[in-house]
């Protein structure tokens, strides 16, 4: 027992430089996000959560930056000016490369290490040089969810895009179009980001198609007022409603049995996760090896415990 106790003593000590160092290379990283959401996107909230916790816990800076009004010109600049800033890393959304690969491009040829996350590719991030990506490929989780809902009988759609001008949230009805087998054609509608706008524009489409088997949304802006409209015009709980994403209003439609399922890309991870990385990078040179797919998952009624408890917040 004694021997044993002497044991254990002089392992306590010898770990006592390497805690030391570990503080040491724990100073100094500084990690800039900038995403393409505008301020009124409450999605993304979750991504600053995620980030917010992963700078805390692996003791580094972390800092959040976006175009206030979703405007990629503007989220270019952004990305050149954190660049110029001398950040250690670079954590960024690539919603429309023929507008952003070019500030990406220059930050990685200045020595800033760039992880793209939430859009894109991992085929554009290795052709950038990012040091990898993390996210939800998009076209496939629209073709998957395309998949689920013809096993489920649906043969045509409305897919109410509230962001068109980013190309991957075209992907997700383009991916949904084929995996139902269908033309993608007019179902899919500009829906822009007004509330009241929105509502319309569904009930406006709805009236002109009242045959239409199914609704898809992209993400609470749409989703939520989307919900207004089938309670407006009687279709709630009949029309089949599938979505992108999860939020406060989406995970009550899923427990209601208005919405079918929501797809969850986990958006906490998107973010936690290339802080993690990077920060371990930096510190100890050690990298995955494969990009990391955060998504998809169908979240339905039967899996809302932990979901309804943290959406919107960490889910």
């Amino acid at each position: 027992m004694i021997s044993f106790v002497k044991t254990l003593a002089m392992a306590t000590v010898a770990m006592v430089p390497m805690a030391a160092a570990t503080t040491a290379v724990a100073e100094g990283e500084k990690y800039i996000l900038v995403s393409h959401a505008p301020d009124s996107d409450s999605w993304w909230n979750t991504i600053k959560n995620g980030i917010a916790l992963a700078g805390e816990q692996m003791n580094v800076e972390v800092e959040y930056r976006n175009p206030p009004t979703g405007d990629l010109a503007d989220m270019a600049r952004i990305i050149e000016q954190a660049a110029a800033s001398g950040p250690h890393g670079i954590i960024t959304t690539l919603a429309d490369p023929d507008i952003l690969s070019g500030p990406i491009q220059s930050a990685i040829d200045s020595g800033v290490d760039v992880i793209i996350m939430n859009t894109g590719s991992p085929e554009i991030a290795r052709d950038l040089g990012a040091l990898m990506y993390v996210g939800q490929p998009e076209y496939d989780a629209g073709y998957a969810a395309g998949l689920r809902a013809k096993g489920d009988g649906i043969g045509s759609f409305l897919c109410v895009n509230h962001y068109i001008v980013q190309p991957s949230s075209s992907e997700r009805c383009q991916g949904f179009a084929d995996g139902l087998g269908i033309e993608l054609g007019t179902q899919m509608i500009d829906a822009g980001q007004d509330p009241s706008e929105i509502k319309n524009r569904v009930l406006a489409y709805l009236s002109a198609n009242p045959d239409t088997d199914a609704v898809l949304t992209l993400g609470p802006v749409s989703a939520d007022p989307t919900l207004l409209a089938l309670e407006e015009n009687g279709m709630a709980g009949d029309i089949y409603f599938g979505t992108f994403d999860l939020g406060g209003e989406i995970v009550k439609g899923i427990k209601a049995g208005t919405i079918e399922w929501g797809i969850d890309q986990q958006p906490f991870l998107q973010a936690y996760l290339p802080v993690v990385v990077m920060t371990n990078y930096h510190r100890y040179g050690v990298l995955p090896g494969n990009n990391i797919n955060s998504g998809p998952g169908f979240v339905t009624a039967d899996g809302l415990t932990k979901i309804e408890e943290f959406a919107g917040e960490y889910r």
